[in-house]
């Protein structure tokens, strides 16, 4: 009797297990595949984003897709540019014309009452010197600083001297009732021409100056009673002359005393 021949039986795992390895890999690796793809860097993603939104990326790589008229779009694109840079540009200028405007209208604001002020104060002023015939020897004007009265040296002292004339008195008397009607602080400043003097009272004409505008303080406090906080004496010398110091009638006009009604602010 023949033996059946039987095969011998392979070693290792099934064949059908290759292709089962095989399609559970593939599996596998789509899996992964869709997580990874769910998962968004947002910081990436916005660089991207970015990148193809800025302009500088399809002027330095062409489309590869020819256009019908590349010439026309690109006029139309630098048109629509130039007409929102303009808008700004007009939106600008508009926004600091406002607020140019506005600074102006609150300047205008601010310092609109005290001109007027001031103003008023130097009309009347004018009137009374105009009504106590004060003209001739007392000048009024305006100035940044307030009003400012001008009295020449021949009205109040002797050449070289800081006393207070008698006939002086009389004028004073009419600036101190002036100045008593008003609340504003008063400065009187002394003014010389550019002469040297060089005596025992005065070494120079700082000195000078400085006593002559002492002088008129002390005689307007003995006439009424006024707060002496209101009162600055100030002596300029020769430093600030209104005329030229070459000719008699300049140095006449430069030896003079200011009383400055100031500003109240």
């Amino acid at each position: 009797m023949k033996r059946r021949n039987t095969r011998p039986a392979d070693k290792g795992a099934p064949k059908w297990m290759v292709t089962y390895s095989d399609m559970i890999t593939l599996i596998l690796v789509f899996f992964i595949l869709l997580f990874s793809m769910s998962q968004i860097d947002a910081e990436k993603f916005r660089a991207l984003a970015e990148a193809f939104r800025s302009e500088t990326i399809f002027e330095a790589m062409p489309s590869i897709i020819e256009e019908e008229n590349p010439t026309e779009n690109t006029e139309v694109l630098k048109e629509e540019e130039n007409d929102d840079k303009q808008g700004d540009t007009s939106q600008a200028n508009d926004e600091k014309e406002d607020n140019i405007q506005s600074e102006e209208s609150l300047e205008t604001v601010t310092k609109t009452p005290e001109r007027d002020e001031l103003d008023e104060l130097l009309a009347e002023i004018e009137k009374f010197l105009n009504e106590n015939d004060l003209n001739q020897v007392i000048s009024a004007m305006r100035t940044d600083q307030g009003v400012v009265l001008i009295l020449q040296e021949s009205v109040l002292f002797e050449t070289g001297e800081a006393t207070v004339l008698d006939p002086a008195k009389a004028f004073l008397d009419k600036v101190s009732t002036l100045l008593s009607n008003i609340p504003n602080e008063v400065r009187v400043e002394g003014h010389t021409d550019n002469r040297p003097i060089a005596s025992i009272r005065f070494p120079s004409n700082w000195e000078l100056s400085g006593a002559r505008a002492s002088s008129v303080i002390r005689y307007i406090l003995t006439t009424n009673s006024f707060n002496e906080s209101r009162f600055i004496s100030a002596g300029y010398g020769d430093t600030r002359p209104v005329e030229s110091n070459n000719t008699s009638e300049g140095w006449s006009a430069n030896r003079r005393v200011e009383i400055v009604i100031l500003d109240s602010e």
